[in-house]
């Protein structure tokens, strides 16, 4: 951590520094852009999925918005470090309603800290910023904040870090509930939430029909230089080794690969999918594990459901490129009267709405998104959705329970409960070399160079 430097005192009126948040179309510069994104993500919680691509419609060039997009993810990524970073700085914390202020000292400070950005580019375009943003007040003060931190030390995040640094970087609640739950890995799974995850592509063996479709995928890449190697436990899996646009990506749109991490790909393995069964993909959107099932097993008739129909537009965008076919509803899973034809399935999927909190590395915005009093209520909603799904499984049939979340109560604990109160349910245990087994399926951690986290539990229905 930073030692404590000589502190300075905000001078600005209180009682006038409350300003309305400009209209994203107002802006020109990527770092009020940024600031604009970071402070509807840390105060009117939205999340950057949906801020991102408004953001990028609006910036002119394309380098600018691969600067933006590092600026925000980046302080995101660090947004709890660089407040400790900033308020030492001050003589008491900023006022509730100088939450801008906040923001744009951390965009300041992110730069200054982790991309080596010039000190005085960093920080007159983040001062001047401030004038597009409303506060330009407030320019003695983030001026005067963001030199002091200039003369910090930078900090190479290609390098090992500090656990000090990273544990920083956490809210406390996802710390110490990580470390309740994992004592033995929570360090770790920390780490390696903080790093920038790989690029990881899964083959569409029905565009090569061959007997080793990944091995032909490889050798595209090769040709056109880009680097990549076989996943270790996806049988269709490559990881690349710099990130590239998809529009690089050999006969992406032709349907050949699409990007999908390598825990997500193991699915169709575990579903025990065979020809003719009918199968559902609930809470389907935005369709990857839908389309790597039916690439696995095209024979299928698949029902994929969504509860929003802009996400359900990207199933359907997913299975048009990929050239398969599902029947594809809108309606929430739970609510079966809206879409079910009380057909019963042979094989469902319930990728349950969870924390995400295996998969903060790709989405650092969880980390300010998400509070603990979540979890209670999303562990009753998934408990809820597999009650009512479970009763549109056929006897004999196959249920994969699935989240990308690494707290137990949203996942064994879901099984655990769930095997106590359904008397037709048992566990059908997943054996596996990728994970580890917790008695109630097996969970996956985030790894470097690697997958993200992930956890799997089948349970199967008894034929009586």
């Amino acid at each position: 951590m930073h030692t404590k430097p000589n502190r300075r005192r905000s001078r600005a009126k209180h009682a006038s520094s409350k300003s309305r948040l400009p209209d994203l179309e107002s802006l020109q510069s990527v770092r009020a852009f940024a600031c604009h994104v970071l402070h509807k993500v840390s105060v009117e919680q939205k999340s950057l999925s949906t801020l991102m691509p408004l953001a990028i419609e609006q910036i002119l060039e394309e380098r600018d918005g691969a600067l933006l997009q590092e600026i925000v993810y980046g302080s995101c990524r660090w947004y709890h470090y660089l407040e400790t970073i900033h308020n030492q700085f001050l003589d008491k914390p900023l006022h509730p309603n100088d939450k801008l202020v906040e923001s744009l000292l951390k965009i300041g400070a992110y730069q200054l800290l982790f991309m080596r950005t010039p000190a005085h580019a960093a920080i007159n375009e983040t001062v001047q910023a401030s004038i597009e943003l409303g506060i330009k007040h407030f320019k003695p003060l983030i001026n005067a904040v963001l030199r002091k931190i200039s003369e910090l030390p930078a900090i190479d995040e290609s390098e090992a870090l500090s656990e000090d640094l990273y544990i920083a970087s956490y809210p406390q609640w996802i710390r110490e509930k990580t470390k309740h739950n994992w004592p033995d890995q929570w360090q770790d799974i920390l780490r390696q939430g903080n790093q920038r995850p790989p690029m990881t592509l899964r083959v569409n063996p029905q565009y090569f029909k061959s007997e080793n479709p990944r091995e032909d995928y490889l050798q595209a890449l090769l040709d056109e230089e880009i680097e990549a190697t076989a996943c270790s436990y996806s049988l269709y899996g490559i990881q690349l080794v710099k990130p590239v646009p998809v529009s690089c990506l050999p006969s992406f749109a032709e349907g050949a690969v699409s990007v999908q991490d390598e825990a997500a790909q193991l699915c169709g393995r575990i579903l025990n999918l065979e020809a003719g069964q009918k199968i559902l993909d609930a809470c389907a959107a935005p369709g990857g594990k839908t389309c790597a099932i039916l690439e696995s097993e095209p024979d299928l008739e698949l029902t994929a459901l969504d509860s929003e129909a802009l996400r359900a537009a990207m199933i359907e965008d997913n299975l048009e490129r990929l050239n398969l076919q599902a029947d594809v509803k809108v309606s929430r899973a739970e609510e079966l009267d809206n879409w079910w034809d009380g057909q019963a399935f042979d094989r469902i999927l319930l990728d349950a709405p969870c924390s995400a909190s295996a998969v903060i590395r790709r989405h650092p915005d969880i980390k300010l998104l998400r509070k603990e009093d979540d979890i209670k209520a999303l562990a009753e909603l998934q408990l809820h959705l597999l009650k009512t799904l479970w009763t549109t499984l056929k006897p004999g049939g196959q249920l994969v329970y699935a989240t990308c979340s690494i707290f137990s109560q949203e996942n064994s604990r879901i099984i655990e409960r769930f095997l106590k109160q359904e008397e037709s349910a048992e566990l059908s245990q997943i054996k596996a070399d990728w994970g580890i087994d917790t008695g109630f399926g097996r969970q996956l951690f985030p790894q470097k160079n690697g997958h993200d986290g992930f956890f799997y539990a089948r349970l199967s229905k008894k034929e009586s």
